[in-house]
Order: structure tokens, then sequence, then C-alpha cells
């Protein structure tokens, strides 16, 4: 029996070799897609180094100026004769003047400058008395003297002894021609001597209109103005023996009984000072005065010159101090916290820059008040960081107050970075709403 096989399969074909051709796209290909890689790699490392290492740009200050707060005009009732200033400690200038260049007789005026000299010469501690003075024959012949020229006149006992003070007090309050004369001598030597000191005196403190030619003011060659008497009464009162000298309305004194003050406007309309003085011709008053200005006070130093009467001079001085008086006024130029700059970034964070403290000054009458707003521009700052300065000026009174920031300004963070391309860039300046 015969089998048929079947025949053996067909051999698989056998695969060709590509040719250096196929080789070389492929080559291509493959670099070209690893080109594109890389590139992408390189290039988002730049740009990530790029972007997270960017500097923070400077937000730039949105200022709020406040403007300023002016008041109107204070009317001021005027003596209508003579010559006349008013001033106030720690105020510059003049609140109100008449006439206020004109040499005038200051008459018993003068015995400020005496008082102010001797004291220079012998300051008395506050609270004591000071050196001693022994009074003697001589002293009872210029109290003679004194009466003979219509001069006035304290009590003088030969043999007694007086501080300096004590005889401070008979020259003031009584406006004693013979104790400016009596304690001149005990302290410079002689009348003329005390006059060469007390021109020195002058000149040294400015006050260069101011002539003085005696002790006590009974020559009409004693002369001043308005504006030279209002600085001299200032820088009486800042002499704390004579400030309360001149306040004092009464005073006992055993060797010579009670003294009391010419100056009859004492206790009234605020008044505590300061001199008389009476020519034979006019009445003159050199005057302080404390008014109340909110929760302090002010000091107002003024004289009138050249008045008929002493009545009338009281009359003038009142009306003045009564129509100066309600224009001070306390203002708050600043509340603590106020907001003054506003900064803000691309990136969304905001602060603000407000006053660090509050401040309140007193002015007098239409004296504005302004308000200058001083800050930069600002990289990261931390809640509390000063970033510039507010200065309030009135008149000649000028404050300064630190500008704190209140809130933050951070970094944007990575993906903020890296999410804003040019975000940035130098130069690039954060525009800020004005602070409300």
């Amino acid at each position: 029996m015969s089998r048929t096989l079947d025949p053996a399969p067909p051999a698989p074909p056998r695969p060709s070799t590509p040719s250096p051709a196929v080789y070389r796209r492929r080559r291509i290909v493959a670099f070209g897609i690893l080109a594109v890689i890389l590139g992408l790699l390189i290039g988002g490392g730049v740009y990530t180094s790029s972007a997270l290492g960017a500097p923070i740009p400077a937000a730039a200050p949105a200022i709020d100026d406040p403007a300023p707060v002016v008041a109107e005009t204070q009317a001021v009732v005027e003596p209508g004769f003579g010559t006349w200033a008013v001033g106030a400690t720690d105020f510059d200038g003049l609140m109100a003047a008449g006439g206020e260049d004109t040499p005038m007789p200051m008459a018993s005026i003068a015995k400020v400058v005496t008082a102010l000299v001797v004291l220079e010469e012998h300051p008395i501690p506050e609270g004591e008395g000071g050196p001693d003075i022994a009074y003697t024959e001589a002293d009872i012949d210029i109290y003679w003297d004194m009466v003979a020229q219509n001069g006035s006149v304290a009590p003088v006992v030969a043999g007694s002894t007086l501080s300096l003070k004590e005889s401070l007090e008979a020259m003031m309050l009584p406006s004693g021609n013979n104790y400016s004369i009596s304690i001149a001598n005990w302290a410079f030597g002689s009348v003329d001597a005390y006059v060469d000191r007390a021109t020195a005196w002058l000149a040294k403190h400015g006050l260069t209109a101011t002539r003085v030619v005696d002790t006590s003011g009974l020559s009409l060659d004693d002369v001043s103005t308005a504006a030279d008497l209002v600085r001299l009464g200032g820088i009486a009162l800042e002499n704390p023996t004579l400030a309360e000298i001149v306040a004092t309305q009464s005073v006992e004194i055993p060797e010579l009984g009670t003294l009391e003050n010419s100056n009859r406007l004492l206790g009234t309309h605020g008044v505590d000072g300061i001199k008389t003085g009476t020519t034979d011709d006019a009445a003159n008053l050199l005057f302080s005065a404390d008014v109340a200005v909110g929760a302090t006070s002010v000091t107002l130093v003024g004289v009138v010159l050249g008045g008929d009467t002493h009545a009338i001079v009281r009359e003038a001085v009142a009306g003045l101090i009564d129509s100066i008086a309600p224009g001070f006024h306390e203002v708050v130029a600043l509340e603590a916290g106020r907001p003054l700059v506003a900064y803000a970034t691309p990136w969304g964070d905001s602060a603000e820059a407000v006053a660090g403290e509050g401040v309140t000054v007193v002015v007098w009458s239409d004296t504005p008040v302004d308000v200058s707003v001083e800050a930069g521009s600002v990289g990261l700052v931390d809640d509390g960081d000063r970033v510039g300065t507010a200065t309030v000026t009135a008149g000649s009174q000028v404050v300064e107050v630190p500008l704190v920031v209140d809130g933050t300004l951070d970094d944007p963070g990575a993906w903020w970075r890296l999410s804003n391309p040019g975000g940035l860039d130098a130069g690039v300046v954060a525009d800020a709403p004005v602070a409300g």
C-alpha cells in the first residue's frame, strides 16, 4: 500500500536589509524629537529659574494729602488810642497790634527790666527769698527824693533787713521808685552801673527798640515799643520769682506792712500780671492773661500804652482779652491710625500706611493747619514697618508723625510667578487706589 506525502510548507520570506537612506531618515526623526524634548526641558528650566528668582518690583505710594484746615478770621476789639500789641507765649508774632513799632515812654514798666537784670546777677532759687539787703539812712534819703519828684514810693525803714524777693515786691507791687534805686545800688554799686548793665542786657535779648536811662521809668527818655514790650513780658514770665511776684495782689512784709499791687485787673479776665506804668500824661499796662482753650490754656502777653487814665486802659485791655481769647481753638490735625498712603501689588496684596500717632494743635484765628505726607515706594513690608512721615504745620508749630504699615506685602509665591510671565519684570510698579 502506498502513501502520498503532503508537500512541505514554503519557507518564510527572508527579511530584506534596509537601505542606508532609510537609516538616515530614522536618525533625523529621532534626534529631532530628542532636540524638542531637550529644548522644552532646558527652556522650561530657564523660565522657571527666571520666574522664581525675579526680584519684587517696588509698589508705588498712592498718597492722600489732607486739605488744610482754616478757621474764620477772629475779630478784635481794638483800643482806639495809643499804641498796643498782643502776643502769646509759644506763639510766634503778634495776634493783633496797632502802632506797635512806635517808641513811647514806658514809665514804671521799666522796673520789669530792673528786676530781670538784678535777678540775672542774683538769681533766687524757686521758693526762696534770696540774699538779704540792709537798708540805711541813705535809702531814707532816696525815698524822700522820689517823693519830691512826685514819683511812686514804698515805705522803707532804716536799720531793717529785707530779702531780695521782699525788696522786689516793694518795687513791683506798689511801684516803689525808691526801691528800684536802692536795689540797683546794692546789686551794681550805682544807678549808672546798672544802666550800663541794663543796656547790654536789652541788646543781648534783642530788645533794640527799648532804652532805659534810670531804674524806675520816671524819665520820659525810658522808651520802648509795644512789640518790644510784648517780648519783654514773655521774658519776665519765664523767671519763676518775677512771675510769682507780678501775679500777687498783696503781700504782708513785717517791716513794711501790707503792699498792694497797682494792677487792678489782677484776677479778672484771666489777668495774672505784669506791670502798670504812669507818666504825667498817660497810663500804661503790660499784662499777661491765661485763657482756657479746650483741655489746655494759652498765656497772652500784651501791652497798651498812652491811655488817658488807668480806667480807660483797663477797659481796653479787657476788651482785647475778651475778643482775642475766643479766637484760639484746638484742631485735630491727625487722628492716630488715619490711612494716608495705599500700596497694591500686581498679585493682589494691598496695605495702608497710617499715622502712627494723633496730633492736636492749638491755633489762633485763621492760622492754617496743614498736613504734608511723604512716603516712598516699597517692596516687601511687614505690619508696623515705617515707610514715611506726615508733617503737621500750624504757624510756627511743626510736628512730625511716623507713617507705619497696616498690613503686609508678601512674595507672590511660586505658582503666581510661573503663571504670570513678565509679571515681575524690572520697572513694574503697582498702581494703588488712593487711601480712604
